[in-house]
């Protein structure tokens, strides 16, 4: 037997009339099973490839896989359906729901308020529960981690991340980011980056306006629980370096997959006053101008 045998694609219709009666999500889920055609391959590790596959099917065109076309033909589903407009719907309240449980399965408790609404009462009561703000940051990268099934991650690091210097992975996961992550942060959309060395790389995600920030109304909660986390978490459990670089004046955030981020001491983000619209952002003002107080947001 081969060893490229060893996982081989379902074979698939190609007929239009099979193709245009099928959305694109129900013959992506449909037809992403592998059929393992060698026994040294665990059922649950291919069942743990599927997400791989989605991973590439959503972030790289298809005319970057040398792939017989009758084999691949799933790869030519129009992704950019995926891709459209943001708007709302049971897949977010799913995504939601998921988050949310996992969260307050960390804090040991949620709240009594639906949606999003409670979600940021939750964000708030890990806050308040850390016993410091690295305390709290490493609970958030537990949360990130525990949304993945077993393996997928340490996967991802080893046969994605290293292709092409970094850079397949790193626009892989832009890409996915901007399709599943609009529930959390608002619209969104993937454009060019600098990396180190020189080179652009559409492996960025531009937030125009951060729904958790403005809901939390806090710099705090948007660092220790957002921005740091989501550094580590891509950077140690996915291979790919990530910077991102809130704006807390317009409440957009760049998200750079590929650049590293700085030391914690060296990011101004972590330097910035408390919000206007932070509940206690007037009383510490005032503490500003007494000299009591530097400015800096103490939750941060």
């Amino acid at each position: 037997m081969k060893p490229l045998e060893v996982l081989r694609p379902p074979l698939l219709s190609t007929t239009s009339t099979t193709f245009r009666s099928r959305s694109p999500a129900n013959v992506f889920l449909r037809s992403s099973r592998f059929r393992p055609s060698c026994c040294s391959i665990p059922p649950e590790t291919v069942r743990y490839l599927s997400p791989l596959i989605f991973l590439l099917a959503v972030s790289i065109p298809v005319s970057h896989f040398a792939m017989n076309k009758e084999q691949f033909v799933l790869l030519q589903v129009n992704v950019d359906a995926l891709r459209s407009e943001y708007k709302p719907g049971l897949v977010d309240d799913l995504f939601l729901d998921v988050f949310r449980s996992k969260m307050a399965k960390e804090v040991g408790w949620d709240s009594e308020k639906p949606g999003y609404e409670g979600l940021i009462e939750v964000a708030n009561r890990l806050m308040l529960t850390g016993r410091s703000s690295s305390y709290t940051r490493d609970a958030a990268v537990r949360i990130l981690v525990s949304l993945f099934p077993p393996f997928l991650l340490e996967l991802y690091k080893l046969l994605i991340s290293p292709l092409a210097g970094g850079k397949v992975a790193a626009i892989m996961v832009a890409r996915v980011t901007q399709v599943t992550c609009q529930w959390l942060m608002g619209k969104c959309t993937v454009n060019s980056v600098d990396i180190p060395g020189g080179k652009s790389w559409e492996s960025g995600v531009l937030v125009e306006r951060c729904k958790y920030l403005e809901e939390s109304k806090c710099i705090g909660i948007c660092i220790n629980t957002c921005k740091l986390p989501t550094q580590t978490f891509f950077n140690n459990y996915m291979g790919v370096p990530l910077l991102m670089e809130p704006n807390f004046t317009d409440y957009s955030c760049q998200f750079k997959f590929g650049v590293p981020a700085p030391l914690p001491e060296d990011d101004s983000a972590l330097k910035e006053p408390c919000l206007e619209i932070c509940p206690a952002a007037s009383s510490r003002r005032r503490q500003v101008s007494q000299g009591d107080y530097t400015g800096q947001c103490p939750k941060a």
